[in-house]
């Protein structure tokens, strides 16, 4: 069987809230930087996926354009992935992500999930079969998590994909 990668992202650092909405709020110009951070790490861990799910608040599509922009730069040849930007992501918790994970197809080795916290925590801590030695605090802004399987999507349970990776991306 062949390995399926995850690969969870907080969204990079947001302006405090103010007189938007929070699904309206835009990332810092240190959040900026810091979701460029996110895409050069990936490139550099050869971590290209061929379906994003995105939150589809402003800062996490904001964080998105950073990372695509800096996986684009590192390998041009590789084609742009799949995106698919989920309400479900901003409104939703683990649940809601476990069961989107569960309707990827087979044929899709590797996934991004660009989500909130604490979503995103929770989810890398559910998945992993070593749960609470990672993240026990939550991630950071930019955090991310890498977990592999050599199960099926469908198949994605709790304790179903070890953590294999762990990174705070800084611009």
């Amino acid at each position: 069987m062949t390995a399926r990668t995850l690969v969870l992202l907080r969204h990079a650092k947001a302006e405090t809230p103010g007189d938007l909405l929070d699904f309206d709020r835009q990332l810092t110009d240190g959040g900026r930087a810091d979701a460029d951070a996110a895409g050069a790490w990936l490139a550099d861990e050869r971590l290209h996926p061929r379906l994003v799910i995105c939150s589809a608040a402003v800062r996490t599509r904001q964080t998105w354009q950073g990372v695509s922009v800096a996986l684009a730069q590192a390998a041009p040849e590789g084609g742009s992935p799949e995106v698919h930007y989920e309400q479900g992501l901003y409104a939703g918790g683990r649940t809601e992500v476990i069961d989107l994970l569960r309707a990827v197809p087979d044929t899709v080795r590797t996934v991004l999930i660009v989500g909130h916290n604490p979503t995103v925590s929770d989810v890398s801590i559910l998945l992993n079969p070593d749960a609470g030695t990672r993240f026990t605090e939550g991630m950071k802004t930019s955090g991310i998590a890498v977990h592999r399987t050599e199960g099926l999507w469908s198949d994605t349970e709790p304790g179903s994909m070890p953590l294999i990776k762990a990174h705070t991306a800084r611009g």
